[in-house]
């Protein structure tokens, strides 16, 4: 298979998604892109060992998507040589009472990855740019001063609220994050045939709630807000990357690439060496075991 240019879905300020592409197989079969994953996950697992080892690193990945975009099985199967104890994964829901007492970061930031770990936000921070966004009237449940009525939420509001997030993603990078953002970039049909596949199979019934139609009539102003969000916080330290999704392999595949050549050009990422004390031992150590 053709290497992959992790630049070529990497976001800018000009970024206009109906412009992308939502489907990719790179000219190959579903065999082969199985086979590309297994190798890639087995290197991101012997990575994600070495940066745990080394302790000076933590990683966070943003996957972001609507609804079917396949944010679920990308992480399954991606992420599925990892060590557990070294990556966690959060699914964000609709905020609770007692995270509704705290600012809208609140919840992200004490679910951030140890220095050493993988955390994977499945839904993120940019929530809260985006279905607020739709639906601005969630906002009145976050009690902000100054904020009574809708007619408050103003466009200073959301300036604000995206330079509290690139603020954010800033301190988070300077203190040793490598962040990585994802949009899974699902056309409107496919999305269609992935509604429809829950509801003809009773294994994927508990998938289906029909909110999920009525934010499906919500299509254009979901794609607007995400586009203002990406072209607002990619940035070079937290990168979005906007990934085809229409085809789940290759999107999967897409983001492996881009994860491990992006960490294993951090040559500072390295096991701790043994003391030389220990080193001059191993010998002693060997024998000691042999003979037992």
């Amino acid at each position: 298979m053709k290497n992959i240019d992790i630049n070529s879905y990497k976001a800018n300020s000009t970024t206009k998604l109906s412009e992308l592409p939502t489907y990719e197989d790179f000219g190959v079969t579903n065999k082969e892109l199985k086979k590309d994953l297994r190798k890639l996950r087995k290197e991101l697992g012997d990575f994600q060992d070495t940066i745990y080892a080394d302790g000076k690193y933590s990683v966070l990945i943003c996957l972001q998507g609507m609804d079917t975009s396949g944010k679920d099985s990308l992480v399954r199967e991606v992420f599925k040589d990892f060590n557990v104890r070294g990556v966690v994964v959060h699914s964000f829901k609709v905020p609770t009472d007692l995270e509704l007492k705290h600012d809208f970061l609140w919840r992200h930031y004490i679910a951030l990855p140890a220095k050493g770990k993988f955390g994977i936000f499945n839904r993120t921070h940019y929530e809260n740019v985006l279905v607020t966004r739709v639906h601005p009237e969630y906002i009145l449940g976050e009690h902000i001063p100054g904020i009574n009525e809708v007619s408050d939420i103003d466009g200073k509001f959301w300036d604000s609220r995206f330079e509290q997030i690139n603020n954010f993603e800033k301190h988070l990078a300077a203190n040793g994050t490598i962040i990585f953002k994802f949009f899974l970039h699902l056309s409107k049909e496919e999305q269609r045939q992935r509604l429809l596949r829950r509801l003809r199979l009773r294994q994927k019934h508990w998938k289906f709630s029909p909110d999920d139609l009525k934010e499906r009539k919500l299509w254009d102003r979901y794609q607007q807000c995400y586009q203002e969000a990406i072209q607002r916080t990619s940035k070079p330290k937290a990168p979005w990357f906007v990934v085809p999704a229409d085809n789940k392999k290759s999107a999967r595949l897409i983001v492996a690439h881009i994860l491990f050549e992006a960490l294993k050009k951090y040559k500072d990422i390295a096991a701790p060496e043994l003391d030389d004390k220990i080193k001059a031992n191993l010998d002693s150590y060997k024998q000691q075991l042999e003979s037992e």
